[in-house]
């Protein structure tokens, strides 16, 4: 018994189903719309204030320290103390910004992730708004957080924080394209722009698409870390450079709302990444016993490991290396991909190839391929094949007087 009603809930819908199976076309529409929204906003208020937690507890590990430990059981409620603190601190309005603006922007840069999981499929019947165009949604609500980052540098009228938005700017014109362009990837292979379907493509074909776009994968997920600034691409807060950059003059609550949507983003990131190549709510049949939500929150932490892997141990880069990676690296690569993904999915269809057997060639060949280039890339930077120990020669390597031969 218990294990039947598991079973009726684990996506969710019946819940929903349940509640407003009592009201009217009208009234349930409301209510389920209600319902998605309280939902969205539980999963990221909560996970907010624990990745704080997680992030300082994982960086500290990754860096031999201990992290906070000092309130509540191992830190759990450092995050909280942290809230209250920056909640009793006084907000200061520049004198010369525009205050409106400025009060106003903290608010409205939660809109857009807010916006970004209402389209992402939580399982087979767990989408807030299943829209037909999924992917360019996500990337046109992703783009407008840049927007009120500008917005928010522009009113404080401080010249580090305009210097920060300028940064943010360069960064979203360099990475949009090469992201975009790795987004189309997946896209060619499900033949569908809907989330969900992309997810479906997985299951029925049972192969995860980081296999058959792994170059798509390194390109979309290194241009997301460069879009939502983390580590190593956080030149837009570089405190050795610029101060804070576009959080220069933000002080208390407001500079935690920017703090706590940075992590968001990180959240949204790896929460998009995990749905176009990680299968989503899918895991091999796995989501027959495991609810398909629990299965995502895996892979999303999975995802949001390595931003704080990478935060933890890569230094950050100069600007004209971070808009040269972009321009001379990923958006080469990013239409090579989409090259060989159209040529690859081009002869599948023309000659109906079976997808058991098609489909991990196609993995192979693409698996080398990003081999391939991750060994001439490291041949260009100067980096050679490892070589076994050389002995040194006495007379030349070790500085002992050395006599010329008569």
């Amino acid at each position: 018994m218990l294990l039947s009603d598991f079973y009726d809930i684990r996506d969710l819908q019946n819940l929903v189903e349940w509640i407003t199976d009592p009201l009217d076309g009208r009234a349930a529409y409301v209510v389920a719309a209600l319902l998605g929204c309280l939902g969205i906003l539980a999963f990221v208020g909560t996970t907010s204030i624990i990745n704080i937690w997680i992030e300082r507890r994982v960086i500290a590990r990754m860096q031999a320290r201990l992290g906070p430990n000092r309130v509540g059981p191992f830190g759990l409620l450092q995050p909280l103390a942290d809230a209250i603190k920056l909640i009793q601190k006084e907000v200061m309005v520049p004198r010369s910004g525009d205050r409106i603006i400025f009060l106003l922007a903290p608010a409205l840069v939660f809109i857009p992730p807010m916006f970004t999981f209402g389209v992402i499929p939580w399982g087979e019947n767990m989408t807030y708004v299943n829209v037909n165009v999924g992917v360019l949604f996500l990337i046109a609500f992703t783009s407008v957080t840049t927007v009120l980052i500008f917005m928010a540098a522009w009113a404080s009228n401080n010249k580090y924080a305009l210097f920060g938005a300028m940064r943010v700017i360069a960064m979203l014109v360099s990475y949009e394209v090469p992201l975009v362009l790795a987004a189309i990837g997946p896209v060619i292979f499900a033949g569908s722009m809907s989330l969900q379907d992309i997810v479906l493509f997985q299951q029925e074909n049972y192969v995860f698409l980081i296999l058959l776009q792994p170059l798509a994968f390194v390109i979309l997920f290194l241009a997301a870390t460069a879009e939502i600034n983390r580590s190593p691409f956080d030149l837009a807060e570089a405190e050795s450079e610029i101060v804070a950059g576009y959080l220069t003059e933000f002080s208390g609550m407001k500079w935690g709302l920017f703090y706590a949507v940075e992590l968001v983003n990180a959240l949204t990131a790896s929460a998009v990444v995990a749905t176009l190549f990680l299968g989503g709510w899918w895991l091999y049949g796995a989501e027959e016993w495991i609810p398909g939500w629990m299965i995502m929150i895996g892979k999303i932490y999975l995802f949001y490991f390595v931003f704080m892997w990478f935060r933890g141990t890569l230094p950050r880069l100069r600007m004209d290396q971070l808009m040269a990676f972009a321009w001379k690296y990923l958006l080469p690569l990013a239409l090579l991909n989409i090259a060989i993904a159209g040529l690859q999915v081009t002869l599948w269809l023309r000659y109906d190839w079976p997808a058991e057997i098609v489909l991990p060639i196609f993995a192979a060949i693409n698996i080398g391929l990003i081999g391939l280039i991750a060994l001439s890339y490291g041949r260009l930077l100067g980096r050679s094949m490892a070589e076994a120990p050389r002995r040194a020669r006495m007379g030349t390597e070790l500085g002992q007087i050395y006599r010329a031969p008569v």
